[in-house]
């Protein structure tokens, strides 16, 4: 999970965010299953903003992006291990974000 602070107009942009899941699944070697879900939510709401959802084939990628305070987090869920380093340099890349939190959460059934 990535907790995001101070991003740029990135999190605006519908194309951006297109941009940024299909970079994302890339970089960190996963594969989409289907086209993801981007769709503006909660208009005229303090957390009003663009949510994502893209399914890959080993769980699921979710983000919502706060335009009123420029803030953003990312759910990364995947059984496939992936290297949290390179997300959150392609989450830099795309957000600028200049403040970030991870929290890694190992699950075992």
């Amino acid at each position: 999970m990535l907790d995001c602070a101070e991003c740029n107009d990135g999190i605006k942009s519908k194309e951006n965010i297109k941009q940024f899941i299909e970079e994302l699944i890339k970089r960190i070697d996963m594969v989409a299953h289907g086209e993801p879900i981007i769709e503006y939510l909660l208009p005229n709401e303090p957390n009003a903003g663009y949510s994502l959802m893209q399914l890959i084939t080993t769980s699921n990628i979710c983000a919502h992006f706060m335009e009123n305070d420029y803030t953003a987090y990312f759910d990364i869920f995947s059984c496939k291990e992936y290297n949290i380093e390179t997300a959150k340099e392609v989450v830099r890349e795309y957000f600028g974000a200049t403040k970030m939190k991870s929290t890694f959460i190992e699950r075992q059934a």
